[in-house]
């Protein structure tokens, strides 16, 4: 059979991952800097957000967005990286076992990073939240660099670009393996939410959550207070 183009990604999971991707190199470049302590914040709050989706598109999405298409067992995992050795590598049209367990470590890592950092901006916890907080993200990173690593051999080793795949949705298989529907609606709530908890959502949750500007500045008001 002859393959061709087909639609595999939709849109609302390549505007996530893109999404999830910036706020995480956002959060991590801001993580040492106090001057942009809430954009750091609020980056944190914008990937539980973003995740929060994932697991909802993950179970209501396409077929290659759904988790029922990437739960792989740690033998599928063995034989897939087996099978890159070998003149007859695996190829899978979604997700493959190994990237699979990437993305399983990103958003369990990426929850608890920002659940421990809302621990961390609320003086829960002491010193060890900021640790774990730290440890965590480090560790997070760590997995984006072997996922990285990972596209790249993949991309080599089943001369495709995974990358271009992941921005325009398109990859090379069987007709009729494809997705029918790109869901642009539904790619355009989610970018409209993310701007609209930019544009003023932030505040609010600020003044509900005790993380912010406006509760910064309540911080720093007592501490003027307590010198005084």
């Amino acid at each position: 059979m002859e393959k061709k183009r087909v639609l595999v990604w939709d849109l609302p999971t390549r505007v996530f991952h893109w999404l999830l991707a910036a706020c995480f190199v956002g959060a991590f470049l801001t993580a040492e800097s106090e001057r942009l302590r809430d954009v750091h914040v609020t980056l944190g709050y914008t990937m539980l957000g973003l995740i929060g989706f994932r697991l909802l598109w993950g179970v209501i999405g396409t077929r290659y967005a759904r988790f029922s298409a990437f739960t792989f067992g740690l033998r599928s995992v063995v034989r897939y990286l087996k099978s890159l050795f070998t003149r007859s590598p695996q190829h899978h049209l979604g997700h493959n076992p190994a990237g699979s367990w990437a993305i399983y470590a990103l958003l369990t890592l990426a929850v608890v990073t920002g659940l421990t950092g809302y621990a961390v901006y609320n003086d829960i916890g002491g010193n060890w939240a900021g640790e774990l907080h730290d440890g965590i993200a480090n560790a997070m990173l760590a997995v984006v660099i072997v996922h990285i690593a990972g596209v790249v051999a993949s991309s080599f080793i089943h001369r495709e670009n995974l990358v271009r795949a992941m921005v325009g949705g398109y990859k090379t298989g069987n007709p009729g393996d494809g997705i029918r529907y790109k869901h642009h609606w539904v790619a355009a709530v989610l970018v409209i939410a993310t701007i609209g908890f930019w544009a003023g959502g932030a505040d609010y949750l600020a003044s509900i959550t005790g993380v912010g500007p406006q509760a910064a500045a309540a911080r720093n008001h007592v501490a003027h207070d307590d010198r005084n």
